[in-house]
């Protein structure tokens, strides 16, 4: 079985976020990490791999796109356990939108099934933590023309069938599925395992692979900023947080003063 996890390089929510002159995000010039959410999907190719009946013929793959710091995010993947890499690179590719994303990453997948056969599961994040749109998943799908099943908090496998179980915000879903299959995870699966140690050393000595568009197939016009779908048109700095108003209650008009600040700012 061969599984490909799609992990994004996110900038640190910690760090000093900014955008660069263009408006969009700026992901060279400041701390990013891995996205905790494409954590849990690693985690959970790495369950299959050890749960099957034999994990030596499971190949879990980390494919990243971004720039080149954005090879930190295989890494880490490769240091939790992940068995090899691929990483998408070209300066084209700044200021891609979903449409664009998605495009690079299912010509990346056709590569890679190229390369070493069957790609059985290509497994995603429910989001990235800096976009949070949830849509490159089920685009993702589209584009490779197969079956998806998303937001799974449960995954079950046998063979080549798998089932996840889906939480709604009114009911819980069970849905099966015939791999090649496109899937994503949410943040319920279970907590992602940190890299040990040993995981560090070995994650040096796996297989790397960059790859620029021309790799791939894709015509640097087809990404990027220029043919983006949306933009930003503006961004303003966060205003500083001020000090908050008190209301005294001392002659009982503490709560009509409360409903006149609440109407005021129009949460009643």
């Amino acid at each position: 079985m061969n599984i490909v996890v799609c992990v994004k390089y996110v900038p640190d929510a910690t760090a000093d976020r900014r955008f660069e002159s263009d408006n969009t995000v700026d992901r060279v010039g400041v701390d990013g990490l891995l996205s905790e959410l494409d954590e849990y999907a690693v985690e959970q190719a790495l369950q299959l791999k050890e749960k099957a009946e034999d994990p030596t013929s499971v190949t879990v793959t980390a494919l990243c796109v971004g720039p080149e710091k954005a090879v930190d995010a295989v890494r880490k993947a490769l240091q939790m356990g992940a068995d090899e890499g691929v990483h998408v690179s070209d300066e084209a590719i700044a200021g891609s939108d979903y449409i664009a994303t998605s495009l690079v990453l299912a010509k990346a997948v056709e590569k890679i099934k190229a390369d070493k056969g069957q790609v059985d599961l290509v497994m995603c994040g429910m989001a990235s933590t800096d976009a949070s749109g949830s849509v490159v998943p089920a685009m993702l799908a589209e584009r490779l023309g197969l079956p998806q099943v998303t937001f799974a908090s449960v995954i079950e496998s046998q063979g080549d069938q798998v089932r996840i179980k889906r939480d709604g915000d009114t009911a819980t879903e069970v849905i099966g599925g015939t791999m090649p299959l496109v899937m994503s995870v949410t943040d319920q699966t279970g907590e992602a395992r940190y890299p040990s140690f040993k995981g560090i050393m070995a994650a040096k000595k796996k297989p790397m692979e960059t790859l620029a568009l021309s790799d791939i197939g894709v015509d640097a016009g087809e990404v990027g900023l220029s043919v983006a779908w949306s933009e930003v048109a503006d961004t303003t700095e966060r205003p500083p947080r001020t000090a908050g108003e008190i209301v005294k209650d001392e002659d009982g008009s503490g709560a009509t003063a409360l409903t006149g600040f609440l109407a005021s700012k129009k949460f009643i």
